[in-house]
């Protein structure tokens, strides 16, 4: 119970440490002309920045060793098996939204995956036509229709919005993993759920850095235009000035069971 208690005080603070932040980012340069979505930019770039340095110096590295020596399947099984966790997130923000189908193959999901898939180390679920959403709060405050506010990076974490950083604290306090009471077990599978979505995503990393003249600019459209994507289930309404570009992009938004093919 202290150890679920000292989890909350540490969250706290780290909402107090944003909410300093984002007065500052608020009170620099009033006079510079930014991007609408954007007004934070100067702090953002800086997060930014320093995530970037700390990925290189060790995250990076990490998830490099972590899949050099982590066989293929195993790692599958990993990413399965935190996927799973997710689920019961998003079986509450289902409800919360009023999409009782959903969060009826949400618990399908769980169940299923949880038993023969074993824990949720195996898919079977994706299988036998249970399409994986994934809600979050973030999500569920936007359906109500709280606007999604200011892009805001956080530290490590990385991109967000003001909507969907207060929607973070409803998205900690429903993960399983949060109410382990042993801090050693609460921390390992924290860090390894990191490790190994970093690896995950190593290859998408170097193409972003590769072939975007702007990573940082390119990293905030995309996120901005996925949330957008599934506040509304994978059909945004086009906002004014945006570029065509981004209509053509899938972002994986799943609308049905019958638009999820089973996983090999």
């Amino acid at each position: 119970m202290m150890a679920v208690e000292t989890r909350s005080r540490r969250l706290g603070c780290w909402a107090a440490l944003g909410a300093t932040l984002l007065l500052l980012g608020c009170a620099s340069n009033p006079d510079r002309v930014v991007d609408e979505r954007d007004p934070l930019e100067l702090y953002n770039r800086a997060v930014y920045r320093f995530n970037t340095d700390f990925d290189k110096a060790f995250l990076r590295p990490l998830a490099i060793g972590y899949q050099k020596i982590t066989p293929e399947q195993v790692d599958r099984g990993i990413t399965n098996f935190f996927d799973n966790i997710a689920d019961v997130t998003s079986v509450a923000n289902n409800i919360l939204q009023f999409k009782m189908s959903r969060a009826g193959s949400d618990v399908g999901r769980l169940f299923i995956n949880t038993t023969v898939g074993l824990l949720g180390f195996i898919d079977v679920a994706t299988n036998v036509g249970l399409p994986s959403y994934k809600e979050d709060f973030g999500q569920t405050l936007g359906y109500w229709g709280l606007e999604q506010g200011a892009y805001f990076v956080l530290p490590i974490l990385g991109p967000s919005s003001i909507r969907d950083t207060i929607g973070l604290a409803g998205d900690v306090v429903t993960d399983p993993l949060f109410s382990l009471r042993e801090d050693r077990v609460h921390w390992g599978l924290v860090g390894l759920r990191v490790v190994d979505r970093r690896a995950d995503l190593l290859t998408a990393g170097d193409i972003l850095q590769d072939a975007a003249i702007d990573p940082y600019s390119f990293l905030r459209d995309a996120y901005l235009q996925r949330r957008l994507s599934r506040v509304h289930d994978g059909n945004p309404p086009r906002q004014e000035g945006q570029d065509e570009f981004w209509d053509e992009i899938d972002f994986g938004v799943p609308t049905g069971p019958e638009e999820r093919q089973p996983s090999p």
